[in-house]
């Protein structure tokens, strides 16, 4: 990547091209996100909020949480890093969001080193010059706190990056090294499950890498290192009453009752909206026909990855005369780690296309629940990698005429590739984030009415409560309710008790809702004659006496 320049007695470090792009790159990807950060595009809602709120009680001390409010299966990694920030500043958006921009950075930056390490500095460049892009659905699963995905990825990478460096020897505190692969392993279970397919093929990495030495204090300390990454979950766990640990909710909302789709709309879903969602290659409100060719694509670039990565450990694992290594001379396994770890992340990625075409969401929401594959851009390297290696033989002018067709065809892919993601990116700066702007402004604009004149405690819907709680820092307290008016999924159940022991609360419902309309009714002759606001697409009631129908 660099290389040391003596420069008046001192060392410093100068890029090589592919490094410079890259670095360009990458720059460019993280001021994009930076702006869009600042401006809270993609828009906030309340699941994120509950990550915000979870965040500002850690900063005070007054909460621990080990699960997100309300559940018991989605760790609270991300509050926790953004708590700090939080507390020095208080809540708002950016302020919370800023410690996902810079997983993404370091997300960067360790799957340029992977990449380099496996492949060819050039290609790693291209890697990251995709990756630097960005339309909705991307920047949404890498900057919004709701949970996983920003910080599995980067561990997942360090993890394969220590594999290759203990195999390779470049590693030299390998017990420590072990130690940290353990402590990731446990801190990404503790986080997101979705990323478990990952951890398996990492940890077989390792083993094949170092095996021996995990028979001893090292096998010992990537033991421990898992236990304390995990150990807030096993806590929480050995304190949870029945059926309330995680691996039974964890099965229980995976497990939905009724009929099930067919197969084949299980992969139609995954394969032809998912992936493509999933890499940037449509709008957030789903993919058109012309932009579903990567999803029919996807499956022959695994099968062909990993037939690539299985010739190249074959190759390596021959003596320059053509001769299979005996297994008492040995080929240093350096020479053999990288086709293990692209093999691992192919396994990785039909891992988890398998697990999540496996739903019965893949088929009935895949627009929904696309965010579920954001993970396989940890396998892009190495899935990209037989189209690289085709097109530049082609260029090159190494191959046969078959040769040059297949390069000719790979090169039209990456281009396409590449094209359709930048025009799905400019089309989202130049047109989708108005809405998401007008949107926060109005949550901004009912925000600080409430907090100004009150009411202080007050019923709503699930995507209005939290977030006006965050944007008000808990001046303004809500409950939430259902469309008809039935208690509804309050996740911090103080703030329901809060409201509920409230002499006068009020109501916000969306303008014309079903929950106005029902709560028309309630009120009867009195819905004249109650005090009403309208802000920012809602209206603000406040009864004379409460309405509960619960009760």
């Amino acid at each position: 990547m660099s290389h040391p320049e003596q420069h008046r007695g001192r060392w410093r470090p100068r890029l090589d091209r592919p490094a410079l792009v890259a670095l360009l790159f990458g720059l460019a990807g993280v001021v994009y996100r930076l702006v869009l950060t600042l401006f809270t595009v993609p828009v906030s809602n309340s699941d994120e909020a509950t990550f915000g709120l979870a965040a500002l009680h850690i900063g005070q001390g007054r909460e621990h949480p080990v699960f997100l409010y309300g559940q018991h299966y989605m760790g609270m990694l991300e509050s926790y890093l953004a708590a700090p920030l939080v507390a020095l500043v208080g809540p708002s958006w950016p302020v919370l969001r800023l410690p996902m921009l810079a997983l993404y950075a370091v997300f960067l930056y360790l799957i340029h080193r992977l990449t380099r390490r496996l492949c060819t500095p050039w290609f790693a460049a291209f890697v990251v010059g995709l990756l630097a892009l960005g339309p909705e659905r991307v920047v949404r699963d890498q900057l919004t706190v709701v949970g996983g995905r920003p910080e599995v990825k980067p561990a997942v990478l360090l993890m394969l990056l220590i594999t290759v460096g203990l195999a390779a020897r470049t590693v030299h505190r390998r017990r420590l090294a072990i130690g940290l692969f353990g402590l990731l392993v446990g801190l990404s279970v503790w986080s997101d499950w979705l990323i478990l397919p990952y951890l398996a093929v990492a940890g077989l990495a390792l083993v094949w890498a170092v095996r021996r030495e995990l028979l001893g204090w090292s096998g010992l300390l990537l033991v421990a290192g898992v236990v304390v990454g995990v150990a807030p979950m096993i806590v929480d766990n050995l304190r949870a009453g029945p059926g309330e640990d995680s691996l039974s909710v964890f099965r229980a909302v995976s497990t939905k009752t009724g009929p099930q789709p067919p197969w084949s709309d299980r992969i139609r879903g995954g394969l032809l909206e998912g992936v493509p969602l999933a890499h940037g290659l449509c709008p957030v409100d789903g993919c058109g026909r012309w932009q579903q060719w990567f999803g029919v694509l996807y499956p022959v670039l695994l099968v062909a990855g990993a037939a690539l990565a299985v010739f190249a450990y074959r190759r390596a694992a021959r003596t320059p005369g053509g001769e299979r290594v005996g297994r008492a001379a040995g080929v240093p396994r350096g020479e053999r780690v990288g086709p293990v770890v692209q093999l691992a992340l192919i396994v990785g990625a039909a891992l988890t296309l398998l697990s999540y075409v496996r739903s019965p969401l893949a088929a009935t929401s895949p627009l929904d629940n696309a965010r579920y594959l954001s993970v396989l851009q940890l396998s892009l390297p190495a899935v990209l990698w037989p189209l690289w290696v085709a097109a530049v033989a082609c260029w090159r002018g190494t191959v046969g005429a078959l040769g040059r067709f297949a390069g000719a065809l790979s090169t039209a892919v990456l281009a396409a590739l590449t094209v359709t993601t930048l025009v799905i990116t400019v089309l989202f700066v130049a047109t989708g984030t108005a809405a998401s702007r007008t949107e926060e402004r109005q949550a901004r604009e009912l925000a600080a009415a409430l907090r100004a004149d009150g009411p202080h405690e007050v019923y709503g819907d699930y995507w209005t409560c939290n977030r006006l709680i965050f944007n008000t820092d808990e001046a303004v307290v809500c409950g939430v309710l259902d469309g008809d008016l039935s208690p509804g999924q309050n996740r911090y159940r103080p703030y329901w008790r809060q409201v509920g022991r409230a002499e006068r609360p009020g109501y916000v419902v969306e303008v014309n809702s079903p929950m106005e309309r029902r709560l028309r009714r309630l009120l009867a002759d009195r819905a004249d004659a109650t005090p009403v606001r309208e802000v920012g697409g809602y209206r603000v009631y406040h009864p004379d006496t409460p309405v509960r129908p619960w009760r």
